[in-house]
C-alpha cells in the first residue's frame, strides 16, 4: 500500500513569503551551510504526520475539516528571528509569530486532538508558533556569523497574514528540495 508523506500546514500571505525572503537574503552573507526555503515553500506547519497510507488520507482531511470549522478565522503577525534548539547552535532558522500566536496554538491543539484520535501521536516537544526559514547541514564556524546576523535581526518584521484554512499536504522529496501539493483545504468558521 502507498505510504504518503503528510503535514498539516497553514500558508501564509505572498507579502509574508517576500519579506521572509528579504530577511533570508540578509542571513545567506553570512555563508553558512543553510539549506534555506524558497518563498513558495514557506508555511507554518501545525503537525507532521509522517507517512499516512493512500486509505487514510480521506480520514484525515475529514478530522481537520471537522477540527476547524468552528474555529473563526483571525490575523497572525510573523515577526522575529530564532534558532532551534538556540540562536548560538542552530539546527533550524525560523521566523516566529506574535499577535494570533494564542490562536494559532488553539488551532494546533485543535488539529493535534483529531490526529490523536485517528492515531497519530502528538509532538512531545510544546508547540512553537514558527515559519522555517531554513535547515542547518553541518557544524561550520560560519554559525557565528549567522548567529550574529540573526540577533543583528531579531526583531525583524514580515507583516500580518490572515488565517482563514488549515491545509493538508503531502510532501514528495525531490533532488531540487521538498516537493508540496494541497490534499485538501479546511475553511475555518
Amino acid at each position: 500500500m502507498e505510504a504518503i508523506r503528510t503535514f498539516i500546514a497553514v500558508d501564509v500571505s505572498d507579502a509574508v513569503k517576500r519579506r521572509a525572503a528579504d530577511v533570508v537574503d540578509r542571513l545567506r552573507v553570512a555563508g553558512a551551510p543553510v539549506k534555506w526555503v524558497e518563498p513558495a515553500r514557506m508555511h507554518i506547519t501545525l503537525q507532521f504526520l509522517g507517512n499516512v497510507s493512500a486509505d487514510e488520507i480521506t480520514a484525515v482531511c475529514q478530522h481537520v475539516e471537522q477540527a476547524v470549522h468552528d474555529i473563526p478565522s483571525f490575523q497572525l503577525h510573523c515577526e522575529g528571528l530564532g534558532g532551534f534548539p538556540s540562536i548560538d547552535r542552530p539546527r533550524v532558522v525560523w521566523l516566529g509569530c506574535s499577535v494570533g500566536s494564542d490562536r494559532l496554538i488553539a488551532l494546533h491543539r485543535a488539529v493535534e486532538s483529531a490526529m490523536e484520535r485517528l492515531g497519530f501521536p502528538p509532538e512531545r516537544r510544546e508547540f512553537h508558533p514558527h515559519m522555517t526559514l531554513g535547515r542547518i547541514r553541518r557544524g561550520n564556524p560560519t554559525l557565528q556569523q549567522l548567529a550574529a546576523l540573526m540577533r543583528a535581526n531579531a526583531t525583524f518584521d514580515a507583516g500580518t497574514t490572515d488565517v482563514h484554512e488549515v491545509c493538508v499536504y503531502s510532501s514528495s522529496l525531490k533532488r531540487q528540495g521538498p516537493e508540496y501539493t494541497p490534499l485538501s483545504r479546511a475553511e475555518l468558521g
